[in-house]
């Protein structure tokens, strides 16, 4: 399996993402997930955000990760779905960023619903709104063949009947599930149950544990997480998330885990990837580099 990490890690110290790229290579890492803006921002321009903008040149970007021997494993475009705008702000931002991916060599894009219920809609109207937009994504992923997932994340995706119902919007090779360990987790969920159920349609995979404290104040009270508080491995989902590994390799998964966590400029992330690797090798899972 193959080892990513979402830049999201550098969100708090404000890293940019050069300095993600030199952050790869000094810990061996050769896969990277990023968040993509539309248009620019001063704390994108000034080096501050470490994620990259669909007015990057992503050639040129894709030239300068291949001199730190890093290339994307996914792009993230997650601007959720299922409310009310998500037709028209939603649809849009995913469409663009295709062209961008795919000349950035990215071979996935993440996608997700809102964290809460829709406001204004029934819950079968936001599950016809998202259907009719994963139908149009579909369409134009399957030209650009990038696998659209759908992350784990919000008030539909962290409930697995949902995520079934979702799965079934369009039949294409090109739709998939971007597991979340963390999230699955935080809403209640059993992410090893949850791994499952969806072996077979798991494209990429998001790894974040839940520290204690965060799961007894959260736990089944909320969806997604922004950051976990604690190193993969440290907290009260590692466990399942050594089960759910193993569960990805006996079906034979050789795709990708993206660490999910809070970096701290890379402390907790180079503690994450110790456990791991190291982890990984318990199990008999090598890791492609």
């Amino acid at each position: 399996m193959k080892i990513s990490f979402h830049t999201d890690a550098f969100n708090s110290a404000a890293f940019s993402f050069q300095k993600c790229l030199q952050w790869a290579q000094k810990n061996d890492v050769h896969y990277i997930e990023s968040g993509v803006i539309e248009g620019t921002s001063w704390i994108h321009g000034l080096g501050y955000f470490p994620h990259v903008s669909l007015n990057d040149d992503p050639l040129m970007l894709s030239r300068k990760m291949e001199s730190f021997g890093v290339r994307f494993s996914q792009v993230d475009a997650a601007y959720p779905l299922s409310g009310k705008d998500g037709p028209y702000l939603g649809v849009p931002y995913v469409l663009k960023t295709f062209p961008w991916a795919r000349i950035a060599g990215a071979p996935n894009i993440a996608t997700t619903d809102g964290l809460l219920r829709p406001e204004g809609l029934t819950d079968a109207e936001a599950m016809e709104r998202m259907k009719q937009s994963y139908g149009a994504i579909v369409e134009v992923a399957e030209v650009y063949r990038i696998n659209v997932n759908i992350e784990i994340h919000g008030y539909f995706t962290t409930r697995p009947e949902m995520v079934a119902r979702m799965l079934d919007f369009v039949k294409s090779d090109y739709f998939g599930l971007n597991l979340d360990t963390g999230n699955s987790f935080i809403a209640g969920q059993d992410p090893v149950e949850f791994c499952r159920r969806f072996l077979g349609r798991i494209k990429h995979v998001h790894v974040k544990d839940v520290s204690e404290s965060l799961a007894a104040a959260a736990r089944g009270k909320e969806t997604g997480i922004a950051v976990s508080q604690c190193a993969i491995g440290d907290g009260v989902n590692a466990e399942n998330i050594k089960k759910v590994l193993g569960l990805l390799r006996d079906n034979g998964f050789g795709g990708v885990l993206s660490m999910e966590c809070e970096g701290q400029g890379g402390p907790l992330i180079e503690k994450s990837l110790a456990w791991l690797r190291r982890t990984l090798k318990e199990l008999g899972i090598p890791e492609e580099r």
